[in-house]
């Protein structure tokens, strides 16, 4: 994600290069010493796309059990509450939120909000639904094969 973030910045520098190098003011890459810089000319950095790959969270689901979920480069995602297997399905980013479709029910696809979170850091995240639920970053656990 650094990497993203850097190649970002130095995009849209490049890009400002571009620009000034049409005003009449800079003439061989040089700035002529009564010139000014418009800086409102200069564009913003994107901010990188936020993922949830190779992250692992916990918290307590609606049956009160502390369950971890882990979800892997490639989007799977596996739940589990101690040696108990809980859930497992996809994910994925839509319009800036999480979106999980599990492969062991039928409830379709469940989005939620997202916050670049610390590890030992807790978030509240509220789905499409309206349901609220607290979970924490933890270390990421490798998601087990399936």
């Amino acid at each position: 994600m650094h990497k993203l973030v850097l190649l970002s910045a130095v995009a849209a520098l490049a890009g400002c290069s571009q620009e000034r190098a049409a005003d009449p003011a800079i003439e061989n890459g040089i700035v002529a010493a009564d010139a000014t810089v418009d800086n409102a000319s200069i564009p913003a950095a994107t901010p990188a796309a936020m993922s949830l790959a190779e992250t692992t969270w916990t918290y307590t689901n609606k049956d009160g059990k502390k369950v971890q979920e882990s979800i892997d480069a490639a989007g799977n995602y596996v739940t589990s509450s101690g040696a108990e297997h809980v859930d497992h399905g996809t994910y994925a980013m839509r319009d800036g939120k999480a979106c999980f479709t599990s492969e062991m029910n039928k409830d379709g696809e469940s989005c939620w909000t997202v916050a670049d979170t610390a590890i030992g850091a807790s978030e509240e995240t509220v789905s499409d639904k309206g349901e609220k639920l607290t979970v924490t970053r933890v270390a990421y656990v490798a998601v087990p094969p399936m």
